[in-house]
């Protein structure tokens, strides 16, 4: 039996982890009906029920939970060594899905990413740009970037970029009608280009550093944009101060169309890691990506020999 429907046993552990047809026929590049066409099937052939349909999602009943169980470590470990026999073919293999910042993505991973596919052209990557924080395992990602200190500590985490630094800025032109702010609190008296949490939808509070000690400042402002690249925008136009990373900006600092302002309270922090959760053995695609993607700082003339 197991020969006769392994296509539709892997298609019901889609489905049961999307709890949605539509998400899962998505993922596999079926049509829904054929999905659904083809669960109602192995249900006949095993003559019970193993997923519960409702108007607005599916979920495994307790056969199917059981049948999850037994089936999901098996399939897993059956992908690692198919992956292991691919490898002695000297071409290696695989599918990967990373859940990523919109931060992270353009200014540190898609560069490494563009040459690890030149080099290895069989591996599949798919990059899920988000900035909200979800549970990898549960939406089925092999592994997240994200700053080092939002990740959960049951994670494994991987320095892959420098440590960053935050900077308050705005144009000449704003400096010169407003003034310039002394103090994070001073920040008040000014427009500040805000942008929403994702996930919460609270308005982000600006994070500094006063003697070792964190401050967070409430800016005010007339703008609120998600959007890095356009809050970015609406500096150099003039219309507030915006609180990014410096190195998103650092062309625009060198040509004197933005200043930074408040640099002794905007401190470096630990950069972007990539998280996963542990496992004892890794399929060689994804430890192909780890290697390719860690960070190695620069060596320091007396670290190289020199």
């Amino acid at each position: 039996m197991l020969k006769e429907n392994f296509n539709e046993l892997q298609n019901f552990l889609v489905v049961a982890r999307e709890r949605s047809f539509t998400k899962a026929a998505a993922r596999l590049g079926v049509s829904q009906s054929a999905l659904s066409h083809g669960m109602k099937a192995l249900e006949n052939r095993l003559n019970l029920r193993l997923l519960t349909r409702t108007t607005r999602s599916v979920a495994p009943t307790e056969a199917g939970e059981r049948l999850i169980a037994c089936l999901a470590p098996r399939l897993s470990a059956l992908e690692q060594e198919f992956d292991a026999l691919l490898q002695l073919s000297g071409q290696p293999t695989g599918s990967l899905r990373l859940s990523v910042s919109e931060h992270a993505l353009e200014s540190l991973l898609w560069p490494k990413i563009k040459l690890f596919t030149r080099q290895y052209p069989q591996i599949s990557i798919e990059l899920v740009a988000d900035n909200r924080f979800i549970d990898i395992v549960e939406q089925r990602f092999d592994a997240g970037v994200r700053l080092g200190e939002s990740i959960e500590k049951d994670m494994v985490a991987v320095p892959i970029g420098p440590d960053i630094r935050m900077v308050v800025a705005g144009s000449p032109d704003y400096f010169a009608a407003r003034g310039i702010p002394q103090t994070p609190q001073d920040l008040l008296q000014h427009q500040c280009i805000n942008m929403r949490l994702p996930g919460s939808g609270a308005l982000y509070h600006w994070e500094f550093e006063a003697q070792g000690k964190p401050l967070r400042v409430r800016v005010n402002g007339a703008l609120i944009i998600s959007s890095l690249s356009q809050r970015i925008d609406a500096a150099l136009c003039g219309l507030g101060l915006v609180f990014v990373p410096a190195d998103q900006i650092s062309e625009a600092i060198a040509g004197g169309r933005l200043l930074t302002v408040l640099d002794d309270w905007c401190p470096a922090f630990a950069g972007y890691s990539l998280y996963y959760p542990s496992r004892r053995q890794h399929p060689a695609a994804f430890s192909l990506l780890i290697e390719a993607l860690r960070h190695r700082p620069e060596l320091s003339p007396t670290q190289a020999g020199v």
